[in-house]
């Protein structure tokens, strides 16, 4: 899966359909070209509510002096994310989903890569996302020292990925673990072990893939200063020499 993703109306939909109540994050708007340590709405649960919250999208490591800095992880292979030491706790502890339009992927071509939408029919999916807190320290003793109460976590989330080689057409190796509407309250409550939750996320994958289209769009989407519905509008595909 490429680093790419759209939120729109239908995402609000999805996300007020399967929030139970409110949320801390009020600043999202509709995005359609939606990049790598970028703040974006996820669905959690958290006290026992389901909630929305706003979450870097790029783990931060625990071990990180700062909230950001150096290569993002965007992504956590679901063949190892019960293994990998930075996502097993968040995997089994920590589930989420990423509401999305759809995502973005590249094909390299003769005159350069040509971005491709992908999709689902109905409008909206559910990507399987992970999250993982950070403890910023130096806010916590300067709040300490000065006798203010605030959170000191903050938070930051991967988009699971797994084989994409059953979706149509193909477009990338990698796809986005999906969840059916019918998995999600199994998914994010805390009742599943980690090979059940790797188990949910290869069977609604494989039945969200089979619903996937794709068409090409406009190389707009390239730079992420870009920004509108028409990023995600399809184009005519510019046909391409035969190779022999």
């Amino acid at each position: 899966m490429c680093g790419r993703f759209a939120m729109n109306k239908e995402t609000d939909d999805l996300i007020q359909e399967y929030v139970a109540r409110g949320g801390d994050f009020h600043d999202w708007r509709p995005r359609y070209n939606i990049a790598p340590t970028d703040t974006v709405p996820v669905i959690r649960e958290h006290d026992g509510e389901r909630r929305l919250a706003g979450v870097r999208w790029g783990i931060v490591p625990p071990s990180s002096p700062t909230f950001g800095g150096g290569k993002p992880i965007i992504n956590a292979r679901i063949e190892t994310v019960t293994k990998n030491k930075l996502f097993a706790t968040p995997f089994a502890e920590h589930p989420c989903i990423v509401p999305a339009l759809g995502y973005y992927e590249w094909r390299a071509t003769p005159d350069g890569k040509q971005p491709y939408f992908v999709h689902a029919p109905e409008g909206d999916m559910a990507m399987a996302g992970i999250i993982r807190p950070w403890f910023d320290r130096a806010a916590a003793q300067k709040a300490e020292q000065e006798g203010e109460e605030i959170d000191p976590w903050l938070l930051s989330m991967a988009v699971i990925t797994l084989d994409a080689h059953v979706a149509p057409g193909e477009v990338h190796d990698r796809m986005p673990a999906f969840l059916s509407r019918d998995a999600i309250d199994e998914w994010l409550g805390g009742e599943l072990d980690p090979d059940d939750r790797v188990n949910l996320l290869q069977l609604t994958s494989l039945e969200v893939a089979d619903r996937l289209e794709y068409h090409p769009v406009s190389r707009d989407v390239n730079s992420v200063r870009n920004e509108g519905p028409h990023l995600v509008e399809p184009i005519e595909e510019t046909p391409q020499p035969a190779l022999f």
